[in-house]
């Protein structure tokens, strides 16, 4: 199973059309034509295309679970979408795009989940429709109107909020990491804000998916990695492999340094690191 590239996209497409999806749905009926972004040459409005993100959603959710199935297989788990888990906020109308579990069901309980994902992918490129057999690639993300996956800020934000309702959702959620996939890089705005989220535990990390997502320079990586392009599927299992071998705690809290001091004072006193740290984690959280 490959990465992202443009071929996923045309696959895209054409099960799309396969399922009696209309060329309307999928693409911008243009006067020179049907393309899935209007380009930046043609002077229209380039407005999203709403029939097309429940396809395209659930096509990116069933291709990220094929995707880490190997992996999650390798690690003695099972790649789930559309998690359930109450003790998580995680909801039927808001459910985990894809999770890592130990057992292959849709409604989990928290102890039962390993690592889960928020999925936020489309398409990047612009085609051209010719006819149901023939979708002509004619340029990058840079060549249209379009702002496709974590390049749209409401992609990030509510990637964001739900990261954030999770963690906020009590203690079942403080080790589980959380990974927000894209197929696109970020905006240079999102860079420290992500950075951030990744330092404070909020989400593990903001991955695309898409190692070549145009010809031309692009932004890889942010300083402290909250954002990085994954390049192939070693890389992609390393980085599974190294979340699930860390016990992260999530912590958040926000008192007087006194009260601070007082917490890291009565921790120091334990004999070990580990035992130091999971002192700390019970005075802090209670």
């Amino acid at each position: 199973m490959a990465l992202w590239n443009n071929q996923s996209e045309i696959q895209f497409f054409k099960e799309a059309l396969k399922s009696f999806a209309t060329p309307e749905q999928l693409f911008y009926h243009l006067k020179s034509g049907y393309f899935a972004y209007v380009p930046k040459e043609i002077d229209t409005e380039g407005q999203t295309l709403q029939s097309r993100n429940s396809l395209i959603g659930q096509f990116t959710e069933k291709w990220c679970k094929d995707l880490f199935q190997p992996i999650a297989q390798q690690l003695k788990l099972h790649a789930v979408n559309g998690v359930v888990c109450e003790e998580l906020g995680l909801t039927r109308q808001s459910s985990a795009d894809l999770a890592f579990c130990t057992t292959n069901q849709i409604n989990q309980s928290a102890e039962n989940i390993k690592l889960l994902f928020e999925i936020k992918m489309s398409i990047v490129s612009n085609y051209k429709y010719i006819n149901q057999n023939n979708i002509q690639l004619i340029g990058d993300y840079t060549q249209h109107k379009g702002n496709p996956s974590l390049l749209r800020s409401d992609s990030m934000l509510k990637a964001i909020g739900k990261s954030i309702n999770i963690r906020v959702s009590g203690r079942a959620s403080t080790k589980i990491p959380i990974i927000i996939l894209g197929n696109t890089p970020i905006t240079y705005n999102y860079v420290k804000k992500v950075d951030f989220l990744k330092q404070s535990g909020v989400i593990q990390g903001l991955w695309s998916l898409n190692p070549q997502p145009t010809d031309i320079e692009f932004f890889k990586e942010s300083p402290n990695l909250g954002f990085c392009t994954v390049l192939n599927e070693n890389q992609l299992f390393d980085n599974c492999k190294k979340l699930l071998d860390n016990d992260f705690n999530y912590f958040s809290a926000m008192m007087p340094k006194s009260k601070l001091g007082k917490l890291i004072k009565i921790s120091a006193q334990e004999p070990n690191d580990i035992q130091r740290a999971e002192k700390f984690l019970t005075l802090i959280l209670n």
